[in-house]
């Protein structure tokens, strides 16, 4: 168990669920936190703006930097591995990124975690074991088979499995949590929701993949942040821990959701040509995180919780307006 005051490294903390870990932790706890991120399109300075200073530290670099990786995991009492890339339609167009960040980046960290004994907790997604059919009654728990289906999802897979491995074959003291799909501030305007939010302050109609009837199962970020801090401090070591807030809703709804909560009529968008390998449902049972560890998500008002999300980014149009050109172009060449 951490310490009341410990030096926690954060992999990726100034991309989205990254940073909001970061603000969580400097609202909840005295842990100091160094953030490792490269400042890639996805990562942003800005997400850390009003932290103080004192307690949280950004280091500009690279997970797959063996030489700068090595001594900042040295001075941690414990490293959250965020850091990844993450946008399936990104993994599609090239999928080698993916491959140097969330594989190779992981070994780097996990090789400095074992030389130094370091506590290792490893981000992933339920991404990894592929989708369910809409009428299945069954979710995903951490004893379904992965079944990945796409260059972003594979690597997500790779890297959960090199953690078990480095678990077993060298005693690193690691945890796994795989999480449904987040929302909430800061999140880059290339994913869905955002993006949806953000057409519509431009006043463009929002567009939905085919019919909009996958389902995906949301959760706010600072409910994911409060079960990763949980588990950093009480899992079992060599664990995997799901983390869910049975919130289920299909792509559509959430776009008819938004539309109406900003004042437009539900039917206000248009469908797009769906992408290759989407996949259709996912849903977590987060039931071993509840009992084990006590956790609970404070946001179960889908509802409010994306209306406080819309309200973040009506208000920090700086924050977003310098990504919207570029994701909007990538977009259209794309013919979506």
């Amino acid at each position: 168990m951490l310490e009341a005051m410990s030096s926690l490294l954060v992999t990726g903390g100034a991309g989205f669920i990254g940073s909001n870990f970061v603000h969580y932790v400097v609202q909840h706890t005295d842990h100091d936190v160094v953030v490792l991120d490269s400042l890639t399109y996805a990562g942003d300075e800005a997400s850390l703006a009003g932290l103080p200073a004192d307690r949280v530290r950004l280091v500009v670099g690279d997970v797959a930097d063996a030489e700068q990786v090595d001594p900042l995991v040295a001075a941690a009492d414990a490293v959250v591995h965020y850091a990844a890339e993450s946008h399936n339609d990104n993994s599609l167009a090239d999928p080698s990124a993916f491959l140097q960040t969330n594989i190779v980046g992981t070994y780097t960290l996990l090789e400095a975690a074992r030389k130094h004994g370091t506590r290792f907790h490893h981000i992933s997604t339920d991404e990894v074991y592929g989708d369910l059919e809409l009428d299945d009654p069954e979710k995903f728990t951490p004893e379904t088979p992965y079944n990945p289906s796409s260059p972003y999802s594979s690597t997500k897979a790779g890297s959960d499995l090199l953690v078990r491995a480095w678990v077993r074959s060298f005693g690193v003291e690691a945890t796994i949590s795989n999480c449904s799909n987040n929302y909430g501030p800061r999140q880059h305007v290339e994913k869905f929701i955002p993006r949806q939010i953000t057409n519509l302050l431009d006043g463009v109609r929002p567009r939905l993949y085919g019919e909009g009837l996958n389902v995906r199962d949301w959760i706010h970020a600072d409910d994911h942040s409060a079960a990763v801090l949980r588990i950093l401090e009480a899992g079992r070591i060599g664990e995997t821990y799901l983390i869910g807030a049975d919130g289920e809703v299909n792509n559509r709804e959430v776009i008819e959701t938004i539309l109406t909560e900003m004042g437009r009529s539900a039917d206000d968008f248009d469908h797009v040509r769906d992408r290759p390998g989407h996949d259709m449902r996912y849903a977590i049972d987060a039931a071993k995180l509840r009992e084990e560890l006590g956790w609970e998500p404070q946001f179960t008002d889908f509802r409010s919780g994306l209306r406080d999300t819309i309200a973040w980014y009506r208000d920090n149009e700086s924050w977003w307006r310098g990504q919207k050109a570029e994701v909007e172009a990538k977009y259209a060449k794309a013919g979506h």
